[in-house]
């Protein structure tokens, strides 16, 4: 584990960079310190295939108990460098995460996951139940984005949106660093806004830079092996989860539809299933108190 810098976040705590090994390739980490500096558990923010750990500053100024730990995992954000995106499988992504934590001491954790990091946080909880105390699952991308991309034909009529941005990625990563510098050079533009707008109910509110700041994380080949992972998958692994669950979906979502809530709230009563009013597949960043309000209350189940 190498300590690289800090920096201070919204001119409020102080976060911790950091880099550690795992069997994916290099993983960067920032940790925001709690004011029990003995504590072994830990809120673990996962990001989504189209995001790095800036998905989560929204939620990250207010006061919080307990370490947070923001990844960019392997292929994303400050990761890149020696991603092994040929092995990144689900369980090896969360095999990733399991390995920062354990290299930063923590014996247990509640995990946050947006889209993509809501099924690898759901995969944590069924292979290491005993340390996984909560999940809060937004906008996670599982059943409906696995049937997509198995078969792009039928996914046109349940998630035309999430096939129209798998076949663009699929078509960038061809480019190779020329297809990431198009979309980072199209960020700037209007037409970056327009390309998103499916992703919010009000494409118009979203900031500008957080229009920028998804096409400086935009990466088509992660993309395009994160949802390969997701169709790899086997779901019926879920059944073992046993902690407390929210799982989460703007009523606008392009990318998780209602059934995949249905489906997971079929695992238990200890999934509790919510859809977001005036919200698409970013409620963190077009819901983020009501988010924290829901992440409070599982926290305190």
């Amino acid at each position: 584990m190498e300590v690289l810098q800090e920096a201070s976040l919204s001119g409020s705590t102080t976060i911790q960079r950091e880099v550690v090994s795992t069997g994916l390739g290099p993983c960067a980490v920032r940790l925001q310190r709690g004011p029990d500096e003995h504590g072994h558990i830990a809120d673990v923010f996962l990001h989504g295939a189209a995001g790095s750990w800036t998905t989560f500053q929204p939620l990250l100024s207010g006061a919080h108990e307990r370490d947070r730990v923001l990844l960019d995992l392997p292929g994303w954000g400050d990761s890149t460098e020696g991603a092994r995106l040929g092995s990144a499988t689900v369980e090896a992504m969360a095999g990733a995460v399991v390995e920062v934590l354990n290299s930063l001491g923590y014996r247990s954790w509640n995990l946050v996951g947006h889209s993509m990091g809501g099924a690898i946080a759901l995969h944590i909880a069924a292979d290491w139940p005993e340390r996984t105390l909560s999940v809060a699952a937004i906008s996670a991308t599982t059943f409906g984005v696995a049937g997509s991309t198995r078969q792009p034909s039928h996914g046109l009529t349940k998630l035309p949106w999430f096939v129209g941005m798998l076949l663009l990625m699929r078509f960038t990563a061809l480019l190779g660093n020329a297809g990431r510098a198009l979309i980072r050079l199209a960020g700037n533009t209007p037409f970056m806004r327009l390309l998103l707008a499916p992703l919010f109910a009000e494409p118009a509110a979203i900031p500008a830079h957080v229009i920028r700041g998804l096409a400086r994380d935009g990466r088509p080949a992660s993309f395009c092996a994160a949802a390969r992972a997701v169709s790899q998958y086997d779901f019926a692994r879920w059944h073992s989860i046993s902690c407390p669950v929210i799982a989460v979906r703007g009523d606008n979502d392009a990318f998780t539809p209602q059934s995949d809530l249905d489906q997971l709230a079929s695992l238990g009563p200890h999934i509790r299933t919510m859809t977001v009013p005036r919200c698409g597949h970013f409620a963190i960043v077009e819901q983020p108190v009501l988010v924290q309000e829901l992440l409070d209350e599982l926290w305190q189940r």
